[in-house]
């Protein structure tokens, strides 16, 4: 995916070294903003070839650079990482293995107000967690109005008009050992070919029940009754019940939403008095985890009828 059409994130310091488990030594400007899923261990730069050099990628600096950086002398050291901070704003410089800053590196960060970070990790542990990181946090994504549940390991989408029930549906799957993940705003991150589901960091965990108020699920519940995100299998559709439509009794349609340029299969379940709608999703829930093993009833008994 090309970088530039990758969104831009401001990130705080403390927020960024708690999630990557990083020692903060130097705060900078206050915060980081991302736009590069790439990451650059900068030996090549050092060298002076400064061909295909993005700035706006986080530098990491491995034992390697630090070995090549402490063998010359401090005017030349400091000469060639000036030249390293010249080409624009870096996000941030990352130490791997606990190595100790050169202090010609320090004096070029705190003149251009770049935070430093160290790791006890490995430079190539902290290079994954760094590239996982980044495609989570910078990848595309959109909001929808919904619920989303992981309900017997799939994780369920439920949409449809405000007051059709999808809070209450949710409250009576989380009674019967599922878990929230979202209610009432849904963001969802295309990462690579999946679409990972989580709540805004302001509303998680709570709820909305139309004449109760808000609710704090994992409060109530226990931590065993939520997750912080999901992959997103399939959407529900929650529609009051209309005598004039023809619903789908067999299940042999197939029905998508296109979700981030994803296709995600869709079920569109009408609302009526004395139906079960958790047990449905539990059944639903059941039959899609069939389906992505291969298993597909409503083409098994089809088939069977074609070959009578």
């Amino acid at each position: 995916m090309n970088d530039n059409y990758l969104p831009r994130e401001t990130v705080m310091l403390d927020k960024f070294a708690s999630d990557l488990g990083l020692e903060m030594l130097y705060a900078g400007r206050g915060l980081i903003t991302l736009t590069s899923i790439s990451v650059d261990r900068p030996g090549l730069r050092l060298a002076g070839f400064f061909s295909y050099f993005e700035a706006a990628r986080i530098l990491l600096i491995g034992l390697t650079e630090h070995e090549y950086m402490h063998s010359f002398p401090s005017e030349q050291r400091k000469e060639m990482i000036q030249k390293l901070f010249d080409c624009g704003e870096i996000p941030c410089v990352i130490f791997a293995r606990d190595l100790p800053v050169l202090p010609e590196f320090m004096e070029c960060a705190r003149a251009t107000q770049t935070p430093i970070f160290r790791t006890g990790k490995m430079t190539s542990s902290i290079m994954v967690d760094l590239c996982i990181y980044l495609n989570r946090l910078l990848a595309p994504s959109t909001t929808v109005h919904g619920v989303l549940m992981d309900v017997f390991g799939a994780g369920i989408l439920l949409t449809g008009n405000s007051g059709v029930g999808k809070s209450e549906t949710a409250m009576e799957l989380i009674k019967r050992g599922h878990r929230l993940v979202a209610d009432d705003s849904v963001l969802i991150h295309r990462v690579e070919n999946q679409l990972i589901g989580t709540a805004p960091d302001r509303i998680r965990y709570f709820m909305e029940l139309r004449g109760i108020g808000i609710i704090n699920v994992k409060n109530m519940y226990g931590s065993g009754a939520v997750m912080k995100e999901k992959e997103i299998e399939l959407v529900m559709e929650l529609e009051p019940w209309r005598k004039d439509k023809e619903y789908d009794r067999i299940g042999g349609e197939s029905n998508v939403e296109t979700i981030l340029g994803l296709d995600i299969p869709r079920l569109i379940v009408p609302v009526s008095a004395g139906r079960n709608l958790a047990i449905l999703i539990e059944v639903a829930a059941r039959d899609q985890r069939l389906k992505n093993m291969g298993y597909d009833a409503a083409q098994e008994l089809i088939q069977r009828t074609i070959g009578r």
